[in-house]
């Protein structure tokens, strides 16, 4: 029998979790119910920032899910950020820890060639990763843009996604239109030079990225969305394909 093939979490954190009041991780559980459904065995990554470590839980497993959560720190795609843009800014509560050790595990993704899929702040993560910048309040600089963060209809569709046809997401979904949660207020700005932008909103916003075709040689899966796909599987069989489509390429690249 074939085993699942695993995948790397990239878990959240939270200053005050139950026991003891320590500080904790934090794992929706929609992550790991929407991978668990797609065949695949999730396990969460340890708090930790040495390269080693990290290098070590890349190598273990078949894939690497980035996840959501707070903002990424500015001083890593605009250190000279205005004072009032950087007040809109909502850090990690670690010291910026969780920045550095995605920051790491994007570099040792493709340093080891596993498929990757990121998913809101991943998605933003893996942009500034790759060099390149954000929308750091989409209220603020975009005024015209859509309400992108809707905390209210997290797990409903609110706004459609205009997908580039024969990218990876319009194949795996077969919709050149695609209806999505938004729960953010930062987006990706310029997109870093091997990613290209297979996804917007109305207003313009990115709502998805995948490499270009010169560089894909350098990964064997990647897809990231802005939105939250983990939160609509259960209801919407296009947004389940992205997980089944993610746990195949994981199982392929295992067994080549």
């Amino acid at each position: 029998m074939t085993k699942p093939p695993l995948i790397l979490i990239s878990a959240d954190v939270q200053s005050k979790g139950v026991e003891f009041g320590d500080r904790s991780l934090s794992l929706s559980e929609n992550y790991t119910r929407a991978l668990l459904n797609a065949g695949a065995l999730p396990f969460a990554m340890p708090p930790s920032t040495a390269r080693s470590v990290i290098a070590d839980c890349v190598a273990r497993c078949d894939g690497v899910l980035l996840t959501g959560g707070e903002d990424i720190n500015p001083d890593f795609y605009s250190p000279r950020l205005p004072p009032k843009l950087r007040e809109t800014v909502c850090l990690t509560p670690d010291g910026g820890a969780r920045d550095l050790r995605e920051l790491l595990v994007v570099d040792e993704v493709f340093r080891q060639r596993k498929p990757l899929l990121a998913i809101c702040r991943g998605h933003q993560v893996l942009n500034v990763a790759l060099g390149g910048t954000l929308v750091v309040d989409i209220p603020r600089q975009i005024p015209t843009a859509l309400r992108h963060r809707q905390m209210d209809r997290k797990a409903e569709k609110v706004h459609d996604a205009h997908l580039t046809p024969g990218s990876l997401l319009a194949k795996i979904t077969g919709r050149r239109t695609l209806g999505v949660n938004s729960t953010h207020h930062q987006a990706v700005d310029r997109p870093a030079g091997v990613l290209g932008v297979v996804g917007r909103s109305a207003d313009g916003v990115v709502e998805a990225l995948e490499l270009k075709p010169a560089a894909r040689h350098r990964s064997p899966f990647l897809l990231s969305v802005q939105f939250h796909p983990e939160r609509l599987a259960g209801r919407y069989e296009e947004h389940r394909k992205i997980f089944d489509a993610f746990s195949r390429a994981c199982l392929m690249n295992r067994d080549k």
